[in-house]
């Protein structure tokens, strides 16, 4: 008898599954979904959550998002911060036990690590150093045409130890370096504010960036990038530089690009480096196929204009590259709008409009936002993490970067996903066949939304101002 009405029972949970399997209902299709959150309010700070979302067959209604692998962008080559002098400063400082930590915490990619991939570094000081200096100082009237007497000098102290730390924790990170002023004897107004590089020094300034790159090879530090000047049409920073287009493209043809060549460099030449509303700017040096064939793309900010920009600068030339090199958050930080705004602008919005790189400002601040250059340097810009001895205490920038850095490899190409209202995007195809769908609920209430890859649906729920980073194979 308990046989039979075993029996019984079986065919009737078969023909119940059967019949789940009928009309508008979904199937699941054992594809899980790595499901990473940040909320704006921070009830959860990328955190890998437990209930993952789950792919069925897709028999009903279109998906609010639609991943297309088949239509792709650009490749990526990282995400990242920049190393300035004082956010190397901070981390010398810490014992040696609790800086390797943070740094295998911000370079690694295992565990909860978040992989940063591309970094920035000045070229001599920024306006982030305790000091203003150059690698090639000299006593008022002298010059040193063929730079016998250029050398790294206060990067040796911070700089450099902290690059090799990290190369050490991640060999292949890219490192891009960038001027924000020539040595002052370079310059028409003898100043590190300001002024504009003499036509008389542009050969010995290409020899400066040619020597920059030769001796930081030297120290096993492969720059893989460079831009030509750090907001050149911003030069009341300390230290700055007026260079205008039509200058830039004469230095880069003239000078800097045949030095490169002479010297069998391979380091990408990137110019602009400035902000969103000059599109022009670039593209009148891309116009100029002499400078246009140095060149490997143009980079931006956006402390001015709107992001599109860049696709307008690829529209003009899409043979060269676009790259986001800065961008600021200002102390102390506002988590519920910094967050989902550099989110919104650039994790997604400068992906989507061709960049290959999103890189935040400072790497690592104090309490006191120092150091900072007097007449012009910047006292409130926050790091991605602020460093109080061998406290750490993680702000916005670092999580904005932690939902792209650790999925979004290098090598992973940008895919198609369809703009939806209050719900921005951006999905990519990493090399080693994952997807990435990295999603903002920018409306001012809880979302539950669907994506779809091929014939496969997920669904998910993002609280207002939150930001999921999806994964799956």
């Amino acid at each position: 008898m308990m046989t039979t009405i075993c029996k019984l029972a079986g065919v009737f949970m078969l023909t119940c599954l059967l019949s789940c399997n009928n009309g508008n209902s979904q199937v699941q299709s054992g594809r899980s979904v790595s499901f990473w959150l940040t909320n704006s309010d921070k009830s959860a700070l990328f955190e890998e959550q437990k209930t993952q979302p789950a792919f069925a067959d897709n028999t009903g209604a279109k998906a609010d998002i639609v991943i297309n692998d088949q239509e792709t962008y650009q490749t990526i080559d990282g995400f990242g911060f920049t190393l300035t002098g004082g956010s190397a400063s901070h981390l010398v400082k810490m014992s040696a036990a609790s800086r390797a930590a943070l740094l295998k915490e911000l370079f690694s990619l295992d565990g909860n690590n978040i992989g940063i991939s591309y970094m920035r570094v000045s070229i001599g000081a920024s306006d982030l150093n305790e000091t203003i200096f150059s690698y090639n100082d000299l006593p008022q009237g002298q010059k040193d045409l063929n730079m016998e007497k250029f050398d790294l000098g206060p990067d040796k102290k911070d700089v450099i130890p902290i690059l090799k730390e990290i190369l050490a924790i991640n060999p292949d990170i890219k490192i891009l370096g960038s001027p924000w002023s020539p040595p002052v004897w370079m310059k028409d107004n003898n100043d590190t504010r300001g002024g504009s590089l003499k036509p008389e020094f542009y050969d010995a300034y290409a020899k400066y960036f040619v020597r920059y790159v030769q001796d930081m090879k030297k120290e096993g530090i492969r720059i893989d990038a460079i831009t030509v000047q750090n907001e050149p049409l911003h030069p009341g920073n300390n230290p700055s530089l007026l260079m205008l287009a039509k200058d830039q493209a004469t230095f880069v043809k003239n000078n800097l690009g045949p030095a490169f060549k002479a010297a069998n460099i391979d380091t990408k030449i990137i110019i602009y480096d400035h902000n969103a509303d000059k599109p022009e700017y670039p593209i009148s040096i891309l116009n100029d196929p002499e400078a246009k064939k140095y060149i490997d793309g143009s980079a931006f900010h956006l402390y001015g204009g709107q992001i599109e920009a860049l696709s307008e600068v690829h529209n003009a030339h899409p043979d060269k590259n676009l790259y986001f090199t800065e961008q600021w958050m200002g102390a102390p930080g506002n988590f519920l709008e910094d967050f989902p705004d550099h989110i919104k602008k650039l994790t997604i919005g400068s992906t989507r409009n061709w960049s290959r790189t999103v890189l935040e400002w400072n790497l690592s601040n104090n309490p006191e936002n120092k150091p900072y250059t007097d007449r012009g340097g910047c006292d409130r810009c926050l790091g991605g993490v602020t460093i109080d001895k061998d406290n750490v205490r993680r702000n916005p920038a670092y999580y904005v970067v932690a939902h792209a850095s650790k999925f979004v490899r290098p090598g992973s190409v940008r895919i198609a996903s369809n703009e939806v209202p209050n719900l921005p995007n951006v999905a990519f195809k990493t090399p080693d066949g994952k997807k990435v769908l990295i999603v903002l609920n920018d409306s001012d209430a809880t979302k539950t939304f669907t994506f779809q890859d091929g014939k496969d649906v997920a669904s998910a729920t993002l609280k207002r101002g939150a930001v999921g980073t999806f994964v799956w194979e």
